[in-house]
């Protein structure tokens, strides 16, 4: 879509409605700032409940597996019949599942914990990118950027947190972060509100199906065919960081745990920003150069990453995420204009293939560390990017 066919579409909806965006933003940002610390907390749970790798990744696979089969499901079922106080109860589901994540007295408890913490994210993202896209006032990349860097941001904290305040003070700490499941119930019901208000908006939906018109059924499946591979890639790689880079940067410099982590959260970081700025590039150059550039144009720097020292290793993770999180925004916005009817739907696809994949990549990548190296499986992982590629076969905007 070009940028005065953007600007045009922007007059005729409506300003974009800030204080939605802001707090579905805030909403996400407590949402992944919960969700993250399962993750960050693995090498307590290893010591603790003497895991191995492939358990950690079977923990993974429990909660990304429960997020991904649900999504889409949630999406569809809420497009069809608008169920505007969902967030409260996937915020529910969450505070559950922390709670029974710090309490956990075996690994199978690690196991439901994680499976609750899953169904909560799963109900949350489908309903919550809807609100974000009805409040985007035809500026829908931006509008997602907005709403997903919260997340991104939430995510980074999750490290910090475990060095500084979990992993001092044992398993049972994490309770405490309950409250911020609280805090987010408390503020998604008012969205619930405004939601229902406003219903499923027919003016995006009028957008978008200008913006495909003119490609046929068939090239609109190939597209989302492309994008899921895209997601793929993306989403492989960033399971290696996300999962297991910690273990990478304590096994080859010999890093303390809490060091460890610090350098996470630089990653971590750097991928929100990444967020902000796909979805503004997306908006005013176009999303499949942007996609184009995110997925391809990291490959150089996967390749490195095996090779160097520390310094120059949490440099390049921190390009890497820079550059694979300002595809995300791109990519969701990119399938939801080819699906103009099926917005929840299609975010619940695309979310929970993304949550999917990360969790089958984490296992199947933690079973590989284990018959091989940590090392060797970063060196492996590197050549994702290529899978970038692919990006060619995707529809212009001037076709669309």
């Amino acid at each position: 879509m070009s940028s005065s066919r953007s600007i045009a579409d922007r007059t005729r909806i409506g300003a974009t409605v800030f204080p939605v965006l802001g707090a579905i933003s805030f909403c996400h940002f407590l949402n992944d700032l919960m969700q993250s610390l399962l993750p960050a907390v693995y090498p307590l749970l290893k010591g603790g409940f003497d895991l191995d790798f492939g358990q950690i990744g079977l923990i993974t696979f429990t909660y990304q597996i429960t997020a991904s089969l649900l999504q889409p499901l949630v999406g569809l079922y809420t497009d069809r019949r608008p169920q505007p106080y969902s967030l409260v109860i996937g915020m529910g589901a969450t505070f559950c599942g922390l709670l029974a994540l710090a309490f956990a007295p075996s690994f199978a408890a690690l196991l439901a914990a994680a499976a609750l913490m899953g169904i909560g994210s799963s109900i949350f993202h489908p309903e919550s990118a809807r609100i974000a896209r009805l409040a985007s006032g035809g500026a829908h990349g931006l509008a997602q950027s907005l709403f997903q860097v919260g997340g991104n941001f939430g995510a980074s904290l999750g490290p910090l947190l475990a060095a500084f305040f979990i992993l001092p003070r044992g398993q049972s700490s994490l309770a405490w972060f309950a409250l911020a499941a609280l805090g987010a119930m408390a503020v998604s019901a008012p969205l619930g509100a405004w939601l229902r208000g406003n219903g499923h908006g027919a003016a995006p939906r009028h957008i978008a199906a200008r913006a495909d018109a003119g490609l046929p059924a068939d090239q609109r499946r190939w597209a989302l065919a492309v994008l899921v591979a895209l997601m793929f890639s993306k989403f492989v790689y960033l399971a290696a960081l996300g999962n297991y880079y910690v273990f990478y940067l304590m096994s080859r410099f010999d890093l303390a745990p809490r060091d460890a982590q610090i350098y996470l959260f630089v990653f971590l970081a750097t991928s929100a920003g990444g967020t902000v700025l796909g979805g503004a590039l997306g908006d005013r150059f176009g999303r499949r150069r942007v996609i184009w550039g995110s997925i391809l144009g990291v490959l150089p720097f996967t390749l490195a990453l095996p090779y160097v020292d520390l310094p120059a290793t949490v440099a390049l993770s921190a390009i890497i995420g820079f550059m694979l999180a300002s595809a995300f925004p791109a990519i969701l916005v990119f399938a939801q204009e080819l699906t103009p009817n099926r917005i929840g739907a299609v975010s619940g696809l695309f979310f929970g293939f993304a949550f999917g994949i990360s969790g089958l990549a984490a296992a199947a990548l933690g079973a590989l560390a284990d018959r091989t190296s940590i090392e060797f499986m970063f060196q492996l992982c590197a050549f994702l990017p290529l899978i970038g590629l692919l990006a060619v076969f995707l529809p212009r905007e001037d076709a669309r």
